[in-house]
């Protein structure tokens, strides 16, 4: 393994975070707006795209079926739409990194295609599970080969697609959106219904870009053969990134930041929402709408917090941003309990067992259980930290640093760059006492 590989953090203990910032653009946002802007008819312009690992992996993908995609150059991106049937067969397998997103929803996107596909990723995104999509995806006609459900996967093109009916058996934007991208190939109308509320990134791009959909409550309904037309689409900045710095905020004593221009959409306030009931001091200023997308300031300052029963309803809207909230729950005043929370087994990492592990190593009581954890408020200490390459998991326990009574030493911090490729300056700047050391 290359030292590029093993960067570590080191964290100091203390410090406050203050200042306006402006974390990067919306990882989900970013995804889609190449996606689809590569099967749409004319040009895509998108500023504030995230330069991360993930999102470029969607890039280079599109250009091995022969888009002309120009940039990303300081977040801005022109993509070149080649309509629905425009893809051209890549010469290799398309190498996805570790975006889980960027690989379910290409199965949808390829199904549809005249050609063979092969899809991989790195070792991480090799261990999750892909059989929430091939199942349903078959259910439509499409042939998509895997080792047991897990990468490589060779999606069968020249397959005619026909339109479901589908009820979600878990809430997942991944898998909803992957099916509605193979419901732009199919024949009729495909229908699929959440158990619950998932970001709708998805339904917004397309029709934001004039192709027939419909969302009437939980039900989605998109009819096949439309058409997309290129447009402009102004990323806003990543609420996942942006919780970081909210919890940061509300831990520290004396801290007071504003994160500027961040996604809002309803969607995906879950950890706004969790943290106000634990007490944190949150304003909301200056919203607006940008290509279908709300967006607005968000001012943090420094409260006490209390433990709570987090609302099951908020489990879906809140569930990239659990590892930070796990650092809020350390530090609050009593209990905090997760329940319905097993997607986050199945993450970059198994980020339940993954967080109780780490606080545990910090001198918090953290209980895992098979749906979620229970972790009661404490002092944080020191110790060293294994982030299993999980991006979020390490950008969570450098936020506790803040609080934390000693030196924080948190491994395997590469993979950052797939999200945030510059936390640590930005970390630095706000007031978090960071270093990035290659082992």
């Amino acid at each position: 393994m290359s030292a590029e590989q093993e960067k570590q953090y080191i964290v100091q203990p203390g410090g406050k975070l203050n200042g306006d910032i402006r974390v990067p653009g919306d990882k989900s946002i970013s995804h889609r707006s190449i996606m689809l802007g590569a099967v749409a008819e004319g040009i895509t312009e998108v500023s504030g795209f995230l330069e991360g690992e993930d999102a470029l992996a969607t890039v280079s993908a599109f250009r091995e079926m022969g888009v002309k995609i120009e940039g990303p150059t300081e977040g801005r991106v022109t993509v070149h739409g080649v309509g629905l049937g425009g893809l051209t067969l890549p010469e290799n397998a398309l190498d996805l990194g570790n975006s889980g997103t960027s690989i379910r929803l290409l199965c949808g996107l390829l199904a549809g295609q005249n050609f063979n596909t092969v899809l991989k990723g790195d070792s991480s995104l090799a261990k999750r599970p892909m059989g929430r999509v091939i199942d349903p995806l078959a259910k439509m006609g499409a042939v998509i080969g895997s080792n047991e459900g897990k990468l490589p996967l060779h999606v069968q093109g020249g397959n005619t697609l026909y339109a479901i009916a589908y009820e979600l058996p878990m809430a997942s934007a991944q898998v909803k959106s992957c099916l509605l991208l193979a419901g732009m190939y199919a024949k009729g109308k495909t229908t699929i219904v959440e158990p619950a509320p998932t970001r709708d990134h998805t339904e917004r791009m397309l029709a934001g870009m004039g192709y027939p959909i419909t969302v009437n409550g939980p039900t989605v309904t998109i009819e096949g053969g439309g058409t997309l037309t290129g447009t402009q689409i102004d990323v806003p900045a990543d609420i996942s990134s942006a919780t970081f710095f909210m919890v940061g905020a509300s831990i520290a004593k004396g801290s007071d930041i504003t994160l500027k221009h961040v996604g809002i959409n309803p969607t995906r306030t879950g950890v706004i929402n969790i943290l106000t009931l634990m007490g944190a001091d949150i304003t909301i200023s200056n919203e607006a709408e940008t290509g279908g997308e709300a967006v607005a300031d968000i001012r943090v300052r420094y409260a006490p917090l209390k433990g709570i029963n987090i609302p099951v309803e908020q489990v879906p809207l809140a569930i990239d941003e659990f590892p930070a909230i796990f650092i809020a729950a350390a530090c609050a005043e009593g209990r905090t309990v997760l329940t319905g929370a097993e997607e986050l087994r199945v993450k970059e990492s198994d980020r339940i067992q993954a967080m109780a592990d780490g606080l545990t190593i910090l001198g918090i009581d953290a209980k895992a259980t098979d749906d979620g954890i229970i972790i009661e408020g404490g002092t944080i200490g020191s110790g060293e930290i294994e982030s299993h390459d999980d991006h979020r998991i390490a950008m969570a326990f450098a936020m506790a640093g803040l609080q934390a009574g000693g030196t924080i030493v948190i491994k395997d911090c590469a993979n950052v760059a797939t999200s945030f490729p510059n936390f640590v300056a930005l970390a630095s700047k706000a007031g978090l006492t960071i270093d990035e050391l290659d082992d």
